[in-house]
């Protein structure tokens, strides 16, 4: 296992049309306070080809994540507004990484 990558989870959603700027700035929210209140490392967002979110968390190890998730949302006003813009959320994945070869890339907003 590759200590540097702690622990990682992938979540997966299916936005309702319409509110792709409510959930993309709700998930902001969201990942901004887990990373300020709760430990997190915080996170990268992804639309896919067959339209879902995927959003791929870093956690320095699984019990914090499972200790944080046990808490609720550590901002109920973005975990609300990213509940009321969700359709249909799919199963986490849980992660343990075993090797870490990523570098970290800005993105550039397509216009």
């Amino acid at each position: 296992m590759d200590a540097r990558a702690g622990f990682c989870v992938v979540y997966r959603f299916k936005v309702r049309p319409g509110l792709e700027t409510e959930f993309e700035a709700a998930w902001a929210q969201l990942t901004q306070a887990y990373k300020r209140d709760r430990g997190g490392l915080g996170s990268r967002l992804h639309r896919a080809e067959d339209g879902l979110w995927v959003a791929y968390a870093q956690w320095p190890n699984k019990q914090m994540w499972e200790e944080s998730r046990a808490l609720g949302p550590p901002d109920t006003a973005a975990g609300q507004a990213m509940a009321q813009s969700v359709e249909e959320r799919l199963d986490a994945i849980l992660l343990e990484p075993v090797n870490d070869l990523l570098e970290p890339v800005p993105i550039k907003s397509q216009s």
